[in-house]
């Protein structure tokens, strides 16, 4: 076995960690040496096992190490590992553009999603559909459609043009003085409902917000962004997808495209394979990563209609879409892609996950009636618990009380990875986690909320 504590060590002496104030480590927040995966579970060096109950980033889909993943991967790796996806094409990234397109979210009478550009992340796939509005509308004669629309606390990722339609503070305030400018909306979060107004309502009210800021500046806009149903990042916090209906009529009024950034609701984590398909509405451009793979390898994808593709055919380089990546189109990545379609069809994957949603719903009920829970809210295979002072939302708790890591550290200690999005605990396993599993994800939850809040 592996000495926990030298690999620690090791790693503190050479590894800069994403999104930690290294200085935290490992005192304050703990470094977990992690060895293995097995279906819903990580196995430290230690030994312990550990619920991964947020799919490591919202990625491992179906469970780690899942054998037909990496059966897959190690063929295309005896097969063809990398090829430069300019002047050239290979099976894997054919076949895999083919299925995203079959199974991309269609509405009748509408130019479908036709061609799928490939990146190697999130962001990146934001970043390519961003270029691809703007530049769009470039290639035509309107130079004038430069500016972006989004959502308060909305999230697309960390390079500069995703940050740049973000509006969460944390990300984005170091580098605000180096974004491009972009126009928010009120956010249709059903959190914000007033009492006695339901979640339709209250997203039918930013949707009238968001109507005024297109007729003042639609002439402006290329593209307004959302994450469909669920903004993630920022606090799982949840919409009703008649937002989705009223933001399609909006961006056909106007001549503006809809960009759907179903990076963390795609792939069956709302309760369809794709969120957009709950509201009945198809984008103009839609952003996958995370789940594409099934956690196993890094890819990312940004599918585009045929009339947006069309509008970068010409005889001159400036107008074409000279965006790249070295790994644009890795094979690996697109084998790990198109064995994880398979088992959505192989296993029943959508059908067995409304069954383990109710399930889930029903374990969160008694969450929700603890005393400090303000909120608990589901959308699909997504169950959040929004800790407050006093159980109601006007009462959040001190910041520096750190409630939300106080609860990391505790659920952890029990053998649970459940990581905060502030003094807000959620739920997102993968796919494959079993009844078992679920009970021990409750009682774990509900005993560490109430050990953290006994004494705030």
């Amino acid at each position: 076995m592996i000495a926990d504590r030298d690999l620690v060590e090791r790693d503190l002496a050479a590894v800069w960690h994403p999104c930690t104030q290294m200085r935290e480590h490992p005192d304050v927040l703990p470094l977990v040496p992690v060895v293995r995966g097995e279906g819903a579970w990580l196995v430290g060096a230690d030994g312990r096992r550990y619920l991964d109950a947020v799919s490591s980033w919202w990625t491992n889909i179906h469970g780690h190490g899942e054998p037909r993943i990496a059966a897959a991967i190690a063929e295309q790796a005896r097969t063809l590992e990398h090829v430069l996806l300019a002047g050239f094409t290979h099976p894997s990234a054919i076949a895999l553009a083919e299925q995203l397109l079959a199974r991309a979210p269609r509405q009748a009478g509408r130019d479908p999603l036709a061609k799928v550009f490939y990146a190697d992340n999130g962001s990146a796939a934001v970043e390519v559909a961003l270029k691809m509005a703007f530049h769009w509308f470039r290639n035509r004669g309107e130079p004038e459609r430069r500016k972006f629309i989004a959502l308060h606390n909305g999230y697309h990722g960390e390079t500069l043009g995703a940050l740049a339609v973000g509006d969460i503070p944390l990300y984005r305030r170091i580098y605000a003085p180096l974004l491009a400018e972009a126009i928010f909306a009120p956010s249709p979060d059903a959190y914000a409902a007033r009492p006695g107004q339901s979640a339709e309502e209250c997203a039918l009210e930013a949707a009238d917000v968001l109507a005024s800021l297109l007729d003042a500046h639609g002439q402006e806009v290329c593209a307004l962004i959302v994450e469909p149903l669920l903004q993630c990042a920022g606090g799982m916090r949840m919409y009703h997808p008649a937002y989705l209906r009223r933001v399609r009529e909006l961006c056909d009024a106007h001549g503006v495209f809809l960009i759907a950034d179903e990076i963390a609701s795609g792939f069956g984590r709302t309760g369809t394979l794709f969120a957009c398909e709950q509201a009945g509405i198809q984008p103009d451009l839609m952003c996958v990563s995370k789940g594409l793979t099934g956690g196993f390898m890094p890819l990312a994808a940004t599918l585009a209609t045929q009339a947006i593709y069309d509008g970068f055919l010409d005889d001159s380089r400036e107008r074409a879409f000279l965006h790249s990546h070295s790994y644009t189109g890795n094979p690996l990545g697109c084998a790990a892609g198109l064995a994880s379609l398979a088992i959505f069809d192989q296993d029943g994957v959508l059908e067995r996950n409304r069954a383990t949603s109710m399930r889930m719903g029903e374990l969160a009920k008694d969450i929700a009636t603890l005393p400090h829970v303000a909120d608990a809210r589901q959308c699909g295979m997504v169950v959040a618990f929004e800790l407050t002072r006093d159980g109601n939302k006007a009462t959040p708790f001190d910041p520096s009380l750190r409630i939300g890591l106080q609860a990391y550290r505790a659920a952890l200690a029990r053998g649970v990875v459940l990581r905060p999005l502030g003094d807000i605990l959620y739920w997102m396993p993968p796919y494959c986690i079993d009844d078992n599993a679920l009970v021990q994800l409750a009682e774990v939850t509900a005993t560490t909320i109430r050990e953290v809040t006994a004494c705030a």
